[in-house]
């Protein structure tokens, strides 16, 4: 059994915040067996959405990567970027893995969008948030260019959803040049914000300001930008019985609602951009031709008392030229690895990955793939350690059944692989960057440049 062997060998899959954390959790049991963690990843960079998912202007929320990135200072953990899990016809299979290591933690979050599912969602300009923040971050799987026409013709923006990433996208198209020339977006991001055309974005959800998901410090940033103005119809904030029953038992959702609420009575201000609000509207048809987006035509909502939302008849046309759904993440399927389609994460049992006769021994999970699109980053953390605990009691109790080959799998596998110190060249060349334009760093967006710089054999 694997406890047996002098040294445990453990592979992480996916180096976003619940790998590493799990990666940390991990090497924090040395004080009872040594262990060796290799931690792998799709991208040639680690960090995952706090990379690519968290807006550049949120400096000190993206920070939290430096934490992170002090995990792969530990001499027993090992990071391997460019690494493609598949059924193995391209990439690396899991049964390689399994075979390798003595157990394999899947931690590769949620990484797809949540469609709307409504007439017109198909028409260029009509976009998910996920394809924009990647644009935006500097995904490499994002071409640089892909945002810039639609940006350069676009007046008026419809972000679909209330949660916090809505908020980024709105927040990231107000901005001006002064707030965005030090985040560490790539060039061509800041050069295609900058040149854009918006005037207007609405930010519509179904239900009322009491219901919305985002976090009061993340609203308030709205009001605070030098060129936009916030503006909310006063109707919108008529609270009725479910409503005022959230505002009571929520303090987040009370300190939200005051904010809108003082929003709602302000004497409207002229601005280069308006964020306009809009709560009680559900989304039920894109109208537009295989030219782009015209509108997006909304049924006004109402509550009901048990704080589900009922449409009203009474439709609303908006003028819009691009639309951007916010409406969550969601997991896809891993071959080999069991699935809840329903639900878009790997079935579980405190991160035992669950088959159909039980728990897969040897086999676990974290984060978002494990428990869905939930929570802050720190979340992660102790989500991450449930995990190992529960593999630590499986170790305890005989039920890891151990590797079954010996064989350091990535002294086989073809270059190139990007290795912790090829994630140091890459970061050494971010910060480059950044110093020629007087900010931290910038970030690099293409595959073949991060890959000839970290690749091993470099």
């Amino acid at each position: 059994m694997a406890d047996q062997r002098d040294e445990l060998r453990v592979a992480v899959i996916g180096a976003g915040p619940a790998g590493l954390y799990a990666a940390d959790a991990l090497l924090g049991m040395e004080d009872r067996q040594e262990i060796s963690v290799d931690v792998v990843d799709r991208l040639p960079t680690p960090f995952g959405l706090v990379r690519y998912g968290v807006a550049p202007d949120h400096v000190s929320i993206r920070s939290v990567r430096d934490t992170l990135d002090r995990i792969l200072d530990h001499p027993r953990i090992r990071f391997f970027g460019g690494v493609h899990v598949d059924d193995g016809t391209q990439g690396v299979s899991l049964d390689e893995f399994r075979n390798a290591y003595d157990a394999v933690f899947l931690t590769y979050g949620a990484s797809a969008d949540r469609p709307l599912s409504i007439p017109g969602e198909e028409l260029p300009g009509s976009i998910s948030a996920t394809e924009f923040v990647r644009w935006y971050t500097g995904h490499p799987d994002s071409p640089p260019e892909e945002f810039t026409d639609v940006l350069e013709r676009t007046r008026s923006v419809a972000v679909i959803g209330v949660g916090n990433v809505a908020v980024d996208v709105a927040r990231i198209l107000a901005k001006n040049h002064a707030e965005l020339q030090h985040t560490d977006m790539p060039d061509h991001v800041l050069a295609a914000l900058v040149g854009s055309s918006v005037e207007m974005i609405h930010l519509i959800g179904r239900r009322g300001p009491a219901e919305a998901a985002w976090t009061t410090k993340e609203l308030r940033e709205l009001a605070e930008l030098a060129d936009a103005s916030v503006r909310v119809d006063p109707v919108d904030v008529q609270h009725g019985p479910s409503s005022q029953a959230v505002i009571s038992s929520n303090k987040v959702a009370a300190r939200n609602t005051a904010v809108i609420e003082d929003w709602a009575h302000q004497e409207e201000r002229d601005s280069a951009r308006i964020i306009r609000l809009r709560f009680f509207s559900r989304p039920v048809r894109i109208e537009g031709d295989d030219t782009g987006v015209r509108a997006l035509v909304v049924e006004r909502t109402a509550l009901t008392e048990s704080g589900g939302v009922e449409g009203t008849g009474q439709f609303v046309t908006i003028p819009v030229d691009l639309v951007i759904r916010s409406v969550g993440y969601r997991g896809l399927e891993l071959p080999g690895v069991p699935f809840d389609a329903a639900r878009a994460v790997i079935p579980n049992d405190a991160g035992r990955v669950l088959g159909p006769h039980g728990p897969i021994p040897g086999l676990y999970t974290a984060g978002w793939i494990k428990r869905g699109p939930s929570g802050i980053i720190g979340t992660n953390k102790k989500d991450a350690v449930e995990t190992v605990k529960a593999f630590l009691d499986d170790l305890d109790h005989g039920r890891v059944p151990g590797r079954r080959d010996d064989e350091d799998l990535f002294a086989r596998l073809p270059d190139p692989v990007v290795d912790t110190q090829g994630w140091r060249r890459i970061d050494s060349a971010e910060r480059r960057l950044g110093a020629l334009a007087d900010k931290d760093r910038t970030t690099i967006h293409d595959w073949d440049t991060a890959m000839e710089l970290g690749a091993r054999s470099g």
